[in-house]
């Protein structure tokens, strides 16, 4: 039985998310303060598989939960908020959440939402045992090690999340070629976009954004306006396997 934390202040939206989450195979604990919530989730033991996190909290809003858990865990956040806008959303996505949804929402979608998450992760977590250890992926001086969920660039470890590094994957493996958009969020964020789901968008900025500019300013990763993105590599990917001056040694693509 999957186990949510979800950290709130409104008492009767707590109760009408447990009522609607029990019946649906889900073990649910309830916290209204926001440190104490952090406290929660570091401390468990299994750690909870997903958390539930309100933007707006007592001692310590969402923001300040998120960056403390993000130090320390990866288990998966949906942030909640009401309708202030798309800079909640934004802000969330990078530093981290997994997903957003704004206040009110219908609980079956919450439900759905959280269902594709935790498929999406469990898949992500038995992953890396499907690749050799010693196989890397590397194209020009980007380099990704798909056994430990590893990226670097010029040899220095890139600080990615967990969807941030399959968006690199998937377009790394495709380098030179368009994936699009719907491809990206079906097999890494696990559901199907709808019309106004700008979640790609956020992702791959925020990528872009860690990853930095190819020599000469040219960008890494480019949009394909109304298709999806595309790495801007000529050639595919090259699995390789790491020497031992991988930590410290520029990494260049073998010819």
């Amino acid at each position: 039985m999957p186990s949510l934390l979800l950290i709130d202040d409104d008492t009767m939206l707590c109760g009408v998310l447990t009522d609607c989450l029990r019946p649906e195979g889900f073990q649910v604990t309830t916290v209204q303060d926001g440190q104490e919530g952090l406290r929660r989730a570091v401390e468990a033991v299994p750690e909870y598989d997903l958390i539930l996190l309100d933007l707006a909290l007592p001692s310590m809003n969402g923001f300040e939960v998120l960056q403390h858990l993000r130090s320390r865990l990866d288990t998966p956040v949906v942030m909640m908020a009401g309708s202030q806008g798309e800079t909640d959303r934004v802000i969330g996505l990078e530093m981290g959440a997994d997903d957003f949804m704004t206040k009110p929402f219908n609980p079956r979608e919450l439900i759905a939402r959280v269902r594709a998450i935790l498929r999406r992760t469990k898949h992500q977590r038995i992953q890396p045992f499907s690749f050799p250890a010693s196989e890397c992926l590397v194209v020009g001086d980007i380099e990704l090690d798909p056994g430990s969920r590893v990226a670097r660039r010029d040899g220095e470890p890139l600080d990615l999340t967990s969807v941030e590094f399959g968006f690199l994957e998937m377009l790394v493996r495709a380098a030179g070629r368009v994936v699009p958009r719907e491809q990206l969020a079906e097999q890494i964020l696990g559901r199907t976009l709808t019309a106004y789901d700008h979640s790609t968008y956020v992702h791959v900025s925020s990528l872009r954004r860690k990853l930095g500019q190819k020599e000469g300013g040219h960008e890494r990763i480019k949009t394909v306006r109304g298709i999806g993105y595309l790495y801007a590599h000529p050639s595919p990917y090259l699995p390789r396997t790491p020497s031992p001056r991988s930590q410290t040694a520029n990494w260049q693509q073998s010819r």
